[in-house]
């Protein structure tokens, strides 16, 4: 484990070996600038005469000219990297490089031989001239310009005739008969170590040719580092190749002379600039003058007269040797120590748990990034160097190339919670960040599909926390992630016009990625799972140390896997979660997705599976359509009162949300979502009414509600079944229809199954709620066997009241209410003694008291307390007394004279009131006073 620091920026690292190598090159720069100003200002602009015409002259002139060229390349970013800049002194020549050494020796040798030395010069500049014009031509670039089959050719079986371009040596010549038995032996030896090369790198052909048969050997005996062990295989073989060659000479001159080359080889083929060669040369240079300073300068005409023209001569040459050596030990210095920076840059991937090939990539261009940072000014001044910084940098960048690498970079911040906060906090307040951003979603050239996926699982972070109207345009744009209906639709004849439109095919785009491609992921990794349980087996059988190591140092220096693929990064779903945040981020956000036309009926259309794709790609888009409908209808206030509207207008949603219901398919978390957007469609009286007249929402709320007699064993379970009350509850509230309806589907055992769930916590407000609407719209349905039921739970709603508070309160006295007037004997039998009477007429009037100012969570408190207290009243007149001893006039005064609004509506959502009750408070203040009358007059 890394310490906390490291997690918390692990390009720290990176960070100093960067700074070490950036302050040698400035050192190195600066001393550059002052050797090349104390040469033309002081050596050959004070000593021309003296420097000596065939050395320190010339010399001083080359350095000169030298440290020119990399001054005035420097204003050119393009041309000092590609001359001499530190970063790029050497490159990896890798398996390309080898075997074009080995292909260039082996050519030089046939030419040497054959032409029995006469043309071995001429041979061997032509080597040098292929060696400097095939180093560009190795590069990644030049290569991506041949067709692909060609470069899959070259790449197959350009090792194998390398090899074989070796076949005629072990027997070539150094034939004497003299020495036939020793000639034979050797000649032994050369065949056996050529055909052992040969069949290695033979096999190493084959396992790469695409056939099902020969991968599938190749990953029995390579395992999952298959890829990792061919390129150190085939490298080792190469690197023999160029070792046998020269054995295989018999001729000691001819072995220098190969040996010269090769050296020669490697050096042009890693060589990346003249950073390099130009610091080995001021190195030279400098030491040789240094050593032999006696000789710096010369007096044609010796005599006193001229002796003083050379009197700081040597100390002259001095200072500007030692500064042209000190330049150039930095700049070996720093290109020697830039060989070694990939051990920081592949610890930056493995702390950063950057994947991929995309990972790596990041890494080294953020080394770049940060070497560049360092160089463009004061390199000791601190400066804000981080992954953060380059993310949003590249993002901003203009070439394409940068702008992926960026949205990657950030995507992969956004997955730690230690860089989640400060970047999200970078994209917020950037103007420039966020409309780059947002533009990247519109980007719907098939070149820039991943940059487009990558933005979108960026956005549904940055949507959490972000104000739409600082970007005009932005749920324009994300609307146009849920665009999926490309195919042909089935249209009225007598409307269509005779245009052809256009079909694009491919429904749905995961980032270019094609329903075989996922199957193939897959595949994929179920074989990974299957060969890393294979190694695992065989790691538990080899416990020793040395194993071990290996093992963790190959995972270590390997490219971590990208991860897989999975059906939750369709863009449409990763769209619709970006709605999803954006509407839980202010009222602000919310009115602009009302304003966008046809985002809600393309969110509405997920919920059919009428589109081409996998079933599990069904369920996903419909997933996520659910949930974010169940989230547009659960605004608050009157945006939200305007999106539930809208929502419910549409012609097909109440029916697609019923076939939901209705599929024994459609699992617990869709269901929940359907029955919390019934329950939240269903605040508008318009939309209950037309709920209740869809067969089998109703049936399938009460199946899922009252479902079995036992609890719920999982909390899914548990969640489904409350939120399917819920919807009942609120169905059932100023809707006659509906409540005999329920009761009716029911078959009768609803009220007995309601009054069980008043004992349980979990369904109490639920249930109280629906048996008050069904004694209160539906009473006519009710039977003998229910009101039965009914009294069997007056008791404990009676104990309940005296200890609830606030909305629960509300709920039970309002049920307490209707069964006061539904069965009266009953209820009044559950108040005898008349020590009870007065406990539970005074809890009343103490209601009264305690909530004079109205509440939004519990508007109709007062209200229902007093319809208790009137019907109460109405059945037994003698309860007014009781109420008159408890002060119940003081409180109606009261009550009389602090109604408000508020009291109007059934529930408050936010700032706005829903269902607004018919009949006024103050008239309900007045019956209640007119029944309190007559026995406040016999008390008095």
């Amino acid at each position: 484990m890394f310490p906390e620091n490291s997690r918390s920026s692990p390009e720290k690292q990176l960070n100093g070996f960067v700074r070490v190598v950036a302050i040698m090159e400035s050192v190195g720069n600066a001393l550059g600038t002052l050797a090349f100003t104390w040469a033309t200002v002081v050596l050959l602009g004070g000593y021309p005469t003296s420097l000596r015409p065939h050395g320190d002259f010339w010399y001083a002139t080359v350095l000169v000219f030298l440290e020119a060229a990399r001054m005035f390349s420097r204003k050119n970013k393009q041309d000092y990297q590609l001359f001499f800049h530190t970063r790029g002194a050497f490159r990896p020549f890798g398996c390309n490089g080898l075997i074009v050494m080995v292909c260039f020796s082996n050519v030089l040798a046939h030419l040497i031989i054959s032409s029995k030395y006469h043309l071995a010069a001429l041979a061997y500049l032509l080597m040098i001239v292929l060696y400097v014009s095939l180093r560009r031509f190795l590069s990644p670039r030049a290569l991506k310009l041949l067709p692909e089959p060609l470069r899959h050719a070259i790449s197959l079986w350009s090792p194998l005739v390398a090899v074989l371009s070796l076949a005629p040596f072990p027997y070539w010549y150094g034939y004497n008969s003299e020495v036939e038995l020793t000639f034979r032996y050797t000649v032994v030896l050369k065949w056996t170590a050529f055909l052992l090369l040969l069949v290695a790198v033979l096999l190493l052909t084959i396992s790469r040719l695409r056939y099902q048969v020969i991968i599938r050997i190749a990953d029995s005996i390579l395992g999952s580092k298959q890829v990792f062990w061919r390129q150190v295989i085939l490298n080792l073989c190469m690197f023999a190749a160029l070792v046998m060659l020269v054995f295989m000479l018999d001729d000691s001159k001819m072995r220098f002379v190969m040996i010269v080359n090769e050296v020669y080889a490697l050096v042009v083929v890693s060589i990346g600039n003249l950073q390099f060669p130009a610091a080995v040369l001021r190195v030279e240079i400098s030491l040789v003058r240094l050593a032999f300073h006696k000789d710096y300068g010369y007096d044609e005409h010796p005599g006193k007269k001229n002796l003083g023209d050379n009197t700081n001569l040597t100390p002259s040459m001095n200072i500007f040797y030692s500064m042209v050596l000190g330049q150039g030990i930095l700049y070996t210095l720093a290109c020697i120590l830039q060989i070694f920076s990939f051990i920081p840059r592949r610890s930056l991937v493995h702390r950063g748990g950057f994947r991929g090939q995309l990972g790596v990539e990041s890494v080294d261009l953020y080394y770049e990034y940060a070497f560049s940072k360092c160089m463009g000014g004061n390199v000791l001044a601190p400066k804000k160097i981080n992954l953060i910084t380059f993310a949003v940098d590249f993002l901003n960048s203009d070439s394409s190339k940068n702008q992926l690498y960026g949205i990657w970079m950030a995507h992969s911040l956004l997955q730690k919670e230690q860089t989640k906060t400060r970047l999200l906090s970078k994209f917020t307040t950037s103007t420039k960040t966020m409309a780059r951003l947002i533009n990247m979603l519109d980007w719907t050239n098939p070149s820039h599909a991943k940059i487009r996926f990558l933005a979108a699982k960026v956005m549904v972070e940055v949507a959490k926390n972000f104000r739409v109207v600082t970007i005009p345009g932005t749920v324009q744009i994300v609307s146009g992630l849920l665009e999926y209906s490309h195919q042909k639709k089935p249209g009225n004849p007598l409307l269509d016009a005779d245009v052809e439109q256009e079909e694009i095919h491919g429904l749905i785009s995961s980032a270019g990625n094609s329903e075989a491609e996922t199957h193939g992921v897959v595949h994929v990794n179920l074989q990974d799972e299957q060969t890393r349980s294979t190694e695992q087996v065989g790691t538990a059988k080899q416990s020793s140390w040395t194993v071990r190591s290996w093992e963790r140092m190959l995972d270590y220096w390997s490219t971590p896997k990208d991860e897989p693929a999975t059906n939750q990064d369709l863009l449409q779903a990763l769209g619709m979660s970006i709605i999803y945040n954006l509407a839980g981020c202010g009222e602000g956000n919310c009115q602009e997705i009302i304003k966008e036309y046809g985002l809600v009926p393309k969110i509405i259309g997920f919920t059919r599976c009428e589109i081409t794709c996998t079933d599990t790609q069904q369920n996903i888009l419909m997933k996520s359509s659910l949930k974010v409908l169940h989230k547009l209808t659960n605004i608050e206030g009157i945006i939200g009162v305007k999106l539930r509207h809208k929502i419910s207008n549409h012609h097909l949603l109440l029916r697609n949300l019923t076939r939901i219901l209705g599929d024994s398919r459609s699992s617990h978390e869709q269901c929940l979502l359907v029955a919390g957007i019934l329950r939240n469609l269903a605040v508008d009286g318009n939309t209950r009414l037309e709920i209740g007249q869809i067969q089998g929402i109703i049936s399938k709320l009460i199946q899922a509600f009252l479902g079995p007699d036992e609890p719920p064993m999982a909390n899914a379970d548990h969640l489904l079944r409350k939120a399917a009350g819920q919807a009942l509850a609120m169905l059932a509230m100023e809707c006659v229809t509906n409540c005999v309806v329920m009761v009716q589907e029911a078959e009768h055992v609803l009220i007995k199954k309601l009054t069980r769930m008043i004992h349980d916590d979990s369904y109490r407000c639920v249930a109280a709620s629906l048996l008050r609407n069904m004694c209160l719209h539906a009473q006519c349905e009710l039977k003998d066997s229910d009101l039965k039921e009914l009294s069997y739970s007056v008791q404990q709603v009676l104990e309940r009241i005296m200890d609830a508070e606030e909305a629960e309160l509300e709920i039970l006295i309002g049920l307490s209410s209707q069964m006061c007037k539904v069965i009266p004997d009953d209820f009044t039998q559950q108040l005898q003694p008349d020590q009870n009477t007065e406990r539970f007429v005074k809890r009343l009037v103490d209601v009264l008291n305690a909530n004079m100012e109205p509440r939004a969570h519990c508007p109709g408190i007062r209200r229902m307390t007093l319809e208790q207290a009137i019907n109460m009243m109405e059945y037994e007149p003698s309860y007014a007394i009781w109420f008159n001893k408890c002060s119940m006039m003081e409180a109606l005064s009261k009550v009389e004279e602090t109604t408000s609004k508020t009291e109007n509506y059934i529930i408050f959502w936010g700032d706005a009131g829903l269902m607004e009750y018919s009949k006024p408070l103050s008239s309900i203040v007045v019956r209640a006073k007119q029944l309190l009358v007559p026995s406040h007059r016999d008390l008095r």
